[in-house]
């Protein structure tokens, strides 16, 4: 192994000259600071007064500075760039990413009118954007855009959109910043109404409107959460009159106020307590492991929500929901008043004193048939209710991936939105019907339909020998 050397080669001295005689002194002077003016000839680099820099000498005339280097821009992620010529309006530059001069702002309904934007003010100051279409929004959101393409869009007519946009610009409405303008309170609703609506990717979602993809995340998550801390008390409540009357002409059953149903919303496997959102007839009918949350409701007889419960585990059944529930403990505090004030559940809950179940065993009476005619009658309400809630809003019957808060939140501002279009008397085409999957009774075993109070009984028989006895016109045989 050899090494090549690069040959050396000594350096001038710096005391070569005609006074190298004098070099000891001279270097003496030069330790020393000494005025190197009077030994021009000793160094002819430093000596003069016309080169010589002004920390060698107290006479010489210091160097002009050299030039000031234009400052680099700081990006949102703390990364430099280079400093672009004023005269330099970015159109050599590729089309993905220009320089936007903040003088001339996008025009927003912020911006409609009034004073120019707080950019115009910065003195035209430059920051580097992404310019991205907004033709599908804009065509949308525009007074040409025929109504029921809005609604097939976002599940509502434009004007319930607008209203539901009123109630919510309090909570979801941003300020103009000096970098760029907000976004407006109608776009951002309508990005999580299409979102939740149809369970697009971000990546769509992001094209559709012209955002970015972790702009739109973030206003899906701001909006759900504003619908579920503003309208959910509002949107979601115990009816103040009694509902008695309507489940009564529907299904002939005396003071019912309100039936119960449960739904399961798949999810992805969460990183903690994986084995209690493990749902088996879920992973039975898909043939892979599955989990879910439960969805928990009590829906009047106009298919509106009046009592929610979110997020339980999806391995729980739908008595141990009904029991974990704030809506068990309010009803056995006498919540729905009046004694003769029930609930009508299916065959998985219980039979209590404040709830109505079917009868699950096998060669039923006729009376217990007629019974039976009923209680379906009056939970088609709240199947139908699911129904529409899954239809209007598919992110639903997609398997979410979101953290439980943000997917509570979800599930929230989806039942917060049916409300909206059920009162607002929105109705849901045919083909957004969604079919839930129906629980076989046969696989109901005695345990899962307890009889906890013996009245309860009697007063269940009672009620199923007036059904016959009554002459119902809807009760039929068999």
């Amino acid at each position: 192994m050899s090494t090549y050397l690069t040959p050396f080669t000594p350096l001038p001295s710096l005391f070569d000259g005609p006074a190298a005689a004098d070099d000891h002194s001279s270097l003496l002077a030069f330790l020393m600071n000494d005025d190197l003016a009077a030994a021009p000839d000793v160094f002819p680099y430093y000596g003069g007064a016309e080169a010589a820099p002004a920390f060698f000498g107290h006479a010489a005339a210091p160097l002009p500075p050299p030039a000031a280097a234009p400052p680099a821009e700081m990006t949102g992620q703390g990364r430099k760039r280079g400093f672009v010529p004023a005269g330099d309006d970015g159109s050599s530059r590729p089309p993905a990413v220009r320089r936007k001069v903040q003088g001339s702002p996008p025009t927003s309904p912020a911006h409609s009118g009034g004073d120019a934007a707080p950019a115009a003010r910065s003195g035209g100051r430059r920051v580097w954007v992404r310019e991205r279409s907004t033709e599908w929004w804009d065509r949308l959101s525009g007074p040409a855009c025929p109504d029921a393409e809005f609604r097939q869009a976002f599940r509502m007519s434009r004007a319930t959109f607008d209203a539901l946009c009123d109630e919510l610009s309090a909570a979801v409405a941003k300020e103009d910043t000096a970098l760029r303008a907000a976004i407006p309170v109608h776009q951002r609703v309508a990005v999580c109404l299409w979102r939740l609506a149809t369970g697009e990717p971000l990546r769509e979602v992001s094209r559709r409107f012209g955002l970015g993809i972790s702009t739109c995340h973030n206003i899906v998550l701001q909006v759900c959460a504003a619908l579920t801390a503003v309208l959910l008390p509002k949107a979601v409540r115990w009816p103040l009159e009694s509902p008695a009357a309507r489940f009564q002409a529907l299904s002939g059953f005396p003071g019912v106020v309100g039936s119960v149903y449960t739904d399961h919303i798949p999810i992805g496997p969460p990183k903690d307590n994986v084995a209690e959102y493990y749902n088996r007839r879920l992973t039975e009918r898909n043939n892979k492991a599955s989990y879910s949350v439960a969805v928990q409701a009590v829906v009047d007889a106009d298919g509106a929500f009046t009592d929610v419960c979110i997020g339980l585990p999806g391995s729980l059944s739908d008595a141990a929901v009904l029991e974990r529930s704030a809506l068990h403990a309010r009803c056995e505090t006498g919540m729905l008043g009046d004694d003769q004030c029930r609930l009508v559940g299916g065959a998985s809950y219980p039979l209590t004193d404040w709830m109505l179940v079917p009868y699950a065993h096998q060669n039923l009476t006729w009376a217990q048939h007629a019974f039976n005619e009923r209680i379906a009658a009056a939970r088609a309400a709240a199947q139908g209710a699911f129904q529409r809630l899954k239809g209007r809003w598919r992110c639903l019957q997609r398997r979410t991936e979101p953290k439980l808060p943000d997917l509570h939140n979800m599930i929230g501002a989806c039942c917060v939105l049916h409300n909206f279009c059920e009162r607002s008397g929105e109705e849901l085409d045919a083909d957004f019907q969604s079919e839930l999957s129906q629980q076989d009774d046969a696989d109901v075993v005695a345990a899962a339909n307890p009889v906890l109070s013996a009245a309860a009984d009697k007063e269940r028989d009672r009620i199923a020998h007036d059904l016959l006895h009554g002459g119902h016109p809807s009760v039929t045989f068999l």
